[in-house]
């Protein structure tokens, strides 16, 4: 319900002259059942996809200084990174901790994770969809400006999920599921934490629909100034957000500690706002990753070109009779 939930704030912030087809009833509702399609893929047997998968949902911040890395020096380029890590990897192995090889069947225990890279490929994914789009929409048949429309539906939805995981806390830290290794604070190991912070606590409490709702800010440009100047760096905007989350990490399990997040009394209500406020914070940024890749789609020329080939093909092939 959380993810769906992000998916309809970032629908209620798109101004009135986004794409209709994306703002009918039936398209908010396969933008929102969307939103769940990565972790049903999690739910797979199969582990090369749970391989593929996984580390999409998260990145493991701290992480990075076994690296010799920081937040701020990292390749937009996935396959760069990887490189990195293992470069890094082969040079000092024994300055990673030791996997368990009996929990390690999809091979991804060695991995920080990629939830800033998928945020970026989707929304690369995105600003291609709408090329084309505008290309069929001035020279395509019907049925390809159709498949082109369903093609952005499916992108807006897919991609929420992983901006949404940006947003909890327990995406962003190797402290995902109660706290490992040293402890000087006596924060929560309890293996059920992160189910607890995912939905558990919000179904126990209620999550105020409505309220997150209204008032929510229209979508704007992830760049100010002039809306059509071509930007491409949407990476490093994504790792600030994922980084802004992970400074939330301890003050999530502290809320725990006191009591706040028990969803049992007065006391145990008061971490309600702070996580409707962390879904308020994924939808607002979903908007505005939306609402920015239309904005900075131009038209795909290579599209445009074999498309105008083929209406000049078809206006002097011989009439039928």
């Amino acid at each position: 319900e959380g993810h769906r939930l992000v998916n309809h704030i970032a629908l209620a912030a798109l101004p009135a002259n986004f794409p209709e087809f994306a703002l009918t009833p039936a398209a908010r509702e396969r933008i929102a059942f969307l939103s769940g399609e990565p972790d049903r893929w999690r739910n797979t047997p199969d582990l090369p996809l749970r391989h593929f998968n996984g580390p999409d949902h998260y990145f493991d911040v701290e992480d990075l200084a076994l690296y010799g890395l920081t937040a701020t020096n990292l390749s937009p380029f996935r396959y760069v990174f990887t490189a990195q890590m293992g470069a890094a990897r082969a040079a000092n192995p024994g300055k990673f901790p030791a996997i368990d090889a009996t929990q390690n069947n999809d091979r991804t225990r060695e991995l920080p994770g990629f939830l800033p890279w998928a945020i970026t490929e989707h929304y690369a994914k995105l600003k291609s969809g709408f090329s084309y789009l505008k290309v069929f929409e001035e020279l395509g048949t019907p049925e390809e400006i159709a498949n082109a429309q369903q093609n952005i539906l499916y992108i807006m939805g897919t991609m929420g999920h992983y901006v949404g995981d940006a947003a909890q806390p327990l995406h962003t830290t190797r402290h995902f599921n109660g706290w490992t290794g040293e402890n000087p604070h006596g924060f929560t190991t309890s293996k059920g934490f992160h189910a607890w912070i995912d939905g558990g606590y919000l179904k126990k409490v209620g999550l105020r629909r409505e309220k997150l709702l209204a008032g929510v800010a229209p979508a704007k440009m992830l760049w100010p100034g002039d809306p059509k100047a071509k930007h491409d760096d949407v990476f490093p905007l994504m790792m600030t957000y994922i980084v802004e989350q992970y400074g939330l990490v301890e003050p999530l399990y502290q809320m725990d500690k006191e009591g706040k997040l028990s969803g049992k009394d007065e006391l145990g209500q008061q971490g309600q706002a702070f996580l409707e406020g962390q879904l308020r914070k994924a939808g607002q940024t979903l908007g505005d990753l939306w609402y920015s890749a239309w904005q900075q789609a131009q038209p795909d020329t290579f599209l445009k070109s074999r498309l105008m080939e083929r209406k000049a093909a078809e206006s002097n092939s011989p009439k039928k009779r």
